[in-house]
């Protein structure tokens, strides 16, 4: 495993982690609701009859069904506990792909289930608030936007206007103790949470885009790509014959969306370090360079087609 693969590894079990340690965990302890875990997680069959079945209207049908399941009464058990193996994407197209994914489909979930969600007469008021305002909105819609409209934006265009200032606990301090909060769960990755930082506000470009066509039913709301895994890439058939030289194309490595957003932040650092006052260029810099090196495809493992 190569220092890029390893990196881009360890920020993606920094986020799960946060999901498994505090969203399924708290989701349990308080008997609240929390998304079903395709990996290892166990049904009554009682449950999945009740709740109508599988159903395949968006691309998160395990979340659609646990959804269900809830508003029928069924409660969710996280055994924290159980160790099982598992595989993450380690190539960055296979990860963006898998981040459209878990972005898309629970943003179309939420506008398909809304109104089912509050008209349903068998949970709490709580627990429909939770899930409809917590779960969906917060979590999966507004996190995703605010991410990125804020410090891929708003932050970078401030620069070029001097009168509008952003108080420093609202792009510093209460963002500084929401992202140690996420990676607690994680500590022996806690030297990494800058890297991790960065890197989250990359894919928030992605996340934003992806939840946009989920509430709008755009364009790729229902395509589905399995995540490739680097021991299904690398899986090759024996043959009689060496193998050729893989050819690479640039169309495989760049990627243009993150090297436009990069090319933008960098004229904004340099235009705050020429004239700026508030000192974003640092933070502006450091944030374009993160854009480039996933522009240029130095993320994770790079497998060309053959």
């Amino acid at each position: 495993m190569n220092s890029d693969e390893c990196l881009m590894t360890r920020m993606q079990e920094m986020s799960l982690d946060y999901h498994f340690t505090v969203e399924q965990e708290v989701g349990s302890s308080t008997y609240a609701f929390f998304g079903f875990n395709g990996t290892a997680g166990v049904w009554r069959i009682a449950a999945i009859n009740e709740a109508g079945g599988w159903k395949d209207r968006t691309t998160v049908e395990d979340m659609d069904l646990a959804v269900r399941a809830s508003l029928k009464g069924w409660k969710f058990v996280y055994v924290g506990a159980l160790k099982v193996r598992n595989e993450l994407p380690s190539t960055f197209k296979a990860y963006r792909y898998q981040q459209h994914r878990w972005s898309c489909g629970p943003a179309n979930l939420f506008r398909k289930m809304v109104v089912e969600i509050w008209r349903n007469k068998r949970v709490t008021l709580w627990k429909k608030l939770y899930v409809i305002y917590s779960f969906f909105f917060v979590r999966k819609i507004v996190a995703h936007i605010v991410t990125f409209v804020f410090y891929c934006v708003v932050i970078p265009t401030t620069v070029f206007v001097p009168e509008v200032e952003i108080p420093k606990w609202g792009a510093v301090y209460i963002p500084s103790i929401i992202t140690i909060l996420n990676a607690v769960g994680t500590p022996r990755s806690l030297h990494l949470l800058v890297f991790w930082i960065l890197f989250e506000n990359v894919m928030s470009l992605h996340r934003t885009k992806a939840t946009f066509i989920g509430l709008l039913e755009a364009g790729r709301v229902n395509e589905w790509v399995v995540t490739e895994k680097l021991g299904d890439v690398l899986k090759v058939k024996p043959s009689a014959k060496a193998p050729k030289k893989p050819h690479l194309k640039i169309g495989e490595r760049l990627h243009l969306l993150e090297l436009g957003f990069g090319a933008y932040l960098f004229f904004c650092a340099c235009y705050d370090f020429a004239f700026g006052k508030n000192h974003y260029f640092i933070y502006l810099y450091l944030q374009a360079i993160a854009f480039f090196i996933a522009g240029f495809g130095y993320v994770g493992t790079f497998v060309p087609n053959s």
